[in-house]
């Protein structure tokens, strides 16, 4: 019968037999042939030869210099070996991954039914601008994490061999380091499709802002796919190789991965939260707030290990830094329209273009509602503290009790606002026309909050009469600067004449009255026609409360005293126009283009 020892050396010489054989340095077949490219029964063969190599070593057979030496050799040749089988297994299962797998999961079917070809860098493209316009602003959603299967089950369960054996033997950097040079490959390759490009911090910060709106949009769903498929996958695929192979081995093989795509991801994002500040830039500031703060679960769980602290850090720190930047933003855009400098009157006293910009932005604020109430936390600096100065409106924010900040700062952008298109307003000329500007404008303040139901629950009912009130103070205050001495050539006073020998109606009077009333209100019709009301209702509302005031008194007037005229020489001198062509001339008024010189006058 042999002894162990004997049998435990036959073991070690025919294991060792395996490995050299093997050895790419000495043999030709070893360099042209992959042992896991073989049979299942030549692959087995040489991992358990490997193990023999192992156990000799570790026990106390191995009794002279030489035979350690020997062992040693072996291992480092099937270490080696191993090591390119390894990255042999994972280059030839390291695929693109699928088109399907790289798009937003939230889209309907028809959304996605052209799905582009995975080797097609233009047609991911396509299909992400696809995505993107067929969103809405805002980037919340409740999808989750989709992990998919990067690798097939047998590469997987020999990848697994690989590693255990060389982690067994002490080679744990060097396979590490090919695992991670490899997927990491595959990661680039990735982000090369989803349109993620190498960029500093400094690059992003020198593009322009229309190129970077565009890729912003990109980013935030690059980023979804990247974290809830992407990173997510790399990390099964790592716990599927690695997992309870040495301490923490998955997590290091995955942070090796994927940490510097993942830093070259969240740095697109981080270079946005800390750029030049501007009102423009608010929008697709919160839109990737809103993307980064969807994803922040995802990312703690994806990222949950000690080592990986760092990018959920990171994904923290940006999303405060977005925050703070999107209240900074408000406070610069607050700044911007109590500063805006325009002095040249918009012609017509139409509504002005800070006007419309003004509600139009604040509109789309209320639009991101629900993440600007989270942000905006404190009321605007506004009250006592420039109460003494001219420049800047004052408010009291006490009527105002139970509003959200958010609301109080929207209140005071609309007061900012009138303040400073009242300081416009008296750079008209024509007082009539600065009321006309006022008039216009608070309308359409009015108008736009009453388009938003978003908006108007958050202004409130309240401050919307009040400004309701404004507009239609403006249109009286109109009509008392352009009609009152219009009118006050209807009036009876001064026309009556009495003497010891005759009483009755001065002609010569009465003759200039009509003549000072058809110069006024020829005037007023050339100039005010110009002007415009670009509003329908209300240009017509305005129109129906000039003829209420007007045509009745001039009726009346005619009635009154047409007689005394057109007894006299050339009547049509004086009485120009009858009812019919003063009603036909109010319609001319405020639409914004000259009309004739002469009155549409009733045919005699």
């Amino acid at each position: 019968m042999e002894s162990p020892e004997k049998n435990d050396a036959v073991a070690f010489e025919s294991a060792e037999k395996i490995i050299l054989r093997w050895d790419s340095t000495v043999s030709e077949e070893a360099r042209e042939k992959m042992i896991f490219n073989g049979d299942r029964h030549e692959i087995d063969r040489y991992l358990e030869a490997v193990d023999e190599i192992q156990r000799s070593m570790e026990s106390t057979t191995l009794s002279v210099s030489d035979d350690h030496d020997k062992a040693n050799t072996a291992i480092q040749i099937a270490m080696a070996r191993l090591e390119d089988e390894f990255r042999n297994i994972l280059i030839a299962h390291t695929n693109a991954i699928e088109a399907e797998s790289l798009t937003d999961p939230s889209l309907s079917e028809e959304d996605c039914r052209d799905t582009p070809r995975a080797g097609d860098d233009d047609s991911f493209s396509k299909e992400l601008e696809k995505q993107e316009s067929s969103t809405s602003s805002s980037y919340r959603s409740t999808n989750s994490i989709r992990e998919v299967d990067l690798m097939p089950s047998e590469a997987i369960y020999d990848l697994r061999c690989i590693a255990e054996r060389m982690i067994s033997a002490g080679y744990l950097r060097e396979c590490i380091q090919v695992y991670g040079s490899v997927r990491k490959s595959a990661v680039d390759s990735s982000f090369r499709k989803l349109g993620i490009e190498k960029l500093s911090i400094g690059d992003i910060q020198r593009l322009d802002w229309e190129t970077l709106e565009a890729k912003i949009r990109r980013w935030i769903r690059a980023a979804k796919v990247c974290v809830r498929t992407l990173f997510a996958s790399e990390k099964k695929l790592c716990e599927q190789i690695f997992e309870g192979l040495g301490t923490a081995t998955d997590d290091a093989c995955f942070m090796e991965t994927i940490k510097g795509p993942a830093i070259q991801l969240f740095n697109f994002a981080e270079a946005i939260s800390i750029s030049r500040r501007s009102p423009e830039k608010l929008f697709k500031i919160l839109d990737l707030h809103d993307a980064l703060s969807d994803l922040l679960t995802d990312i703690e769980i994806v990222f949950e290990s000690k080592s990986s602290e760092s990018i959920r850090v990171q994904a923290v720190e940006i999303l405060s830094r977005l925050g703070e930047a999107a209240r900074g933003i408000l406070s610069e855009f607050e700044n911007a329209v109590l500063r805006e400098p325009s002095r040249v009157p918009v012609p017509g006293g139409t509504i002005h273009p800070l006007t419309r910009y003004v509600m139009n932005y604040i509109s789309l604020i209320s639009d991101y509602k629900q993440t600007m109430v989270e942000l905006i936390v404190s009321k605007p600096s506004t009250g006592s503290r420039y109460s003494s100065d001219p420049n800047t409106p004052d408010m009291d924010f006490s009527e105002l009790e139970g509003q959200t900040p958010l609301a109080l700062h929207l209140i005071w952008i609309i007061v900012i606002l009138q303040f400073n298109l009242d300081g416009k307003s008296k750079h008209y000329k024509d007082t009539s026309l600065a009321h006309l500007f006022m008039m216009n404008n608070v309308h359409y303040i009015v108008e736009k909050i009453k388009g938003s139901p978003e908006l108007r629950e958050m202004i409130g009912d309240d401050y919307l009469r009040k400004l309701t009130g404004k507009f239609r103070q403006a249109a009286v205050n109109y009509q008392r600067a352009t009609w009152v001495r219009v009118l006050h050539c209807l009036r009876d006073e001064g026309l009556h004449v009495s003497g010891s020998f005759s009483s009755g109606v001065s002609k010569s009077a009465l003759r200039e009255r009509f003549k000072a009333f058809n110069a006024l209100f020829e005037e007023v019709h050339r100039t005010q026609s110009v002007w415009l009301i670009p509003d329908t209702q209300l240009k017509e509302e305005l129109q129906i409360s000039i003829s209420e005031k007007l045509i009745p008194a001039y009726r009346s007037f005619l009635g009154r005293f047409r007689s005394h005229i057109e007894s006299g020489r050339h009547p049509e001198n004086y009485i120009k126009y009858s009812v019919e062509d003063l009603e036909n001339a109010v319609l001319d008024f405020f639409e914004g283009y000259a009309v004739s010189q002469h009155l549409r006058r009733r045919s005699q």
